[in-house]
């Protein structure tokens, strides 16, 4: 038990970090004011006149893009930047527990973020009947797009201490999984094989959260998500190990 003892106290110091300070409550209420203008605003919620939370979820990946780098580029540029990364280390603690308790912590309190605008979907049923399954799909989707987002940030944020340049790199890096699927993205290789062009297409995230807008849970969208999580969660662990050499 004593593995998972340590990752749940990993995870518990980080958790408290983040509502220790404003990070957390600027990061909530920027997601919440963001998405309500996005919404309301831009997808004219209203005037579509339809029982649909498509206009909502739409905008979440490109919110995720800049806002889920901000509170993930500190997760280890701070602990090298403080010091403190090689006092955690002296402890029992190893590198994986430490890896997957930060990342839960995050996911925990990315998961809360997306609590706070269940009173849309509330909202929504009591001016109509819209497919709850589809809504019930859409939020999966928008958790694992989080996800994903914050496992790249937990990686870049391991290779530097930096945090803006942690920031930088990781809304580049989210912006390319977003576009590579993008046809002005794949003509560039049209000079290439067409497997090429299909594997450069299947790294985006695109087409797996839009099968989940539309009410499918799909074993790819699934697969999609946990295998580039855990390739840089494991990346993420090959750098620290490295670091702690």
């Amino acid at each position: 038990m004593r593995p998972i003892g340590n990752t749940k106290a990993i995870m518990g110091k980080e958790l408290y970090s983040y509502f220790a300070s404003p990070v957390a409550y600027v990061f909530i209420i920027i997601f919440l004011m963001l998405s309500g203008f996005f919404t309301f605003n831009i997808s004219q919620f209203f005037d579509a006149n339809q029982a649909s939370l498509r206009g909502f979820f739409h905008w979440h990946p490109w919110l995720y893009l800049f806002l889920v780098p901000a509170a993930g580029m500190r997760v280890w540029s701070e602990e090298r930047r403080a010091g403190s990364l090689e006092l955690l280390f002296t402890l029992s603690t190893t590198t994986t527990q430490a890896v997957v308790g930060k990342f839960i912590a995050g996911a925990i309190f990315l998961g809360l973020a997306l609590v706070g605008t269940l009173p849309l979907v509330l909202t929504v049923n009591s001016l109509g009947s819209p497919d709850n399954g589809a809504v019930f799909c859409g939020y999966v989707g928008s958790f694992l797009t989080a996800l994903v987002f914050l496992s790249i940030s937990t990686l870049t944020s391991a290779l530097t201490k930096n945090q803006v340049v942690a920031f930088i790199v990781s809304v580049v890096i989210c912006l390319l999984v977003i576009l590579c699927g993008w046809p002005p993205v794949t003509n560039m290789f049209s000079w290439a094989p067409t497997w090429i062009v299909d594997a450069v297409a299947s790294f985006s995230i695109m087409p797996h959260y839009q099968g989940l807008q539309r009410g499918v849970i799909s074993l790819d969208a699934v697969i999609y998500a946990f295998s580039l999580i855990a390739f840089c969660l494991f990346a993420t662990d090959v750098v620290l190990k490295t670091r702690r050499a």
